[in-house]
């Protein structure tokens, strides 16, 4: 078969079922890229955490190769010539916050702060605190948007946003 072939010979790059890329255009994909790639690995789902914090400036850390979404189903990662696609999964009820941009869904950047702490709430990500610049999120759109997250997250928003 072709595309099994031409897969083998490294001339494509598989994403994912029937699903390829050209190998000479992945070397040349940029961020947003990556982005509109992790829309199609995961449906439904939406870039969050460091990399829509990254991407919105309100971090220092910047993922290396790595590419982070929210999804409802269930947690997964993606390793594909060397990028890794990590998906973490939430309630329904926290599957908001989003905006479409060209070919793929983005955090809008409180939200992705919130994700990044729901999480960070339940140990099930890591967070340096210190690289966040909070002085560039709109702390009222924040306490608008925490009040139906579980009392745990609630309060570490509030000590670490100081809302």
């Amino acid at each position: 078969m072709f595309v099994t072939r031409y897969s083998q010979k490294e001339v494509l790059v598989k994403i994912k079922k029937n699903c390829y890329s050209f190998k000479q255009r992945w070397d040349l994909n940029k961020e947003e890229d990556f982005f509109a790639i992790s829309s199609v690995l995961r449906v439904p789902s939406y870039v969050s955490l460091l990399s829509a914090l990254s991407y919105y400036g309100i971090t220092t850390q910047v993922p290396q190769d790595a590419f982070e979404s929210i999804t409802i189903l269930s947690t997964k990662n993606y390793e594909i010539k060397g990028k890794n696609f990590k998906f973490y999964k939430v309630k329904e009820c926290f599957f908001n916050g989003f905006i479409q941009k060209d070919n793929y869904f983005i955090a809008e950047k409180e939200k992705a702060l919130i994700d990044a702490l729901y999480l960070y709430s339940f140990g099930r990500y890591s967070l340096d605190l210190s690289a966040i610049d909070i002085k560039k999120l709109n702390k009222g759109l924040m306490f608008k948007l925490i009040k139906k997250y579980p009392r745990k997250t609630i309060e570490v928003v509030r000590r670490i946003c100081k809302i």
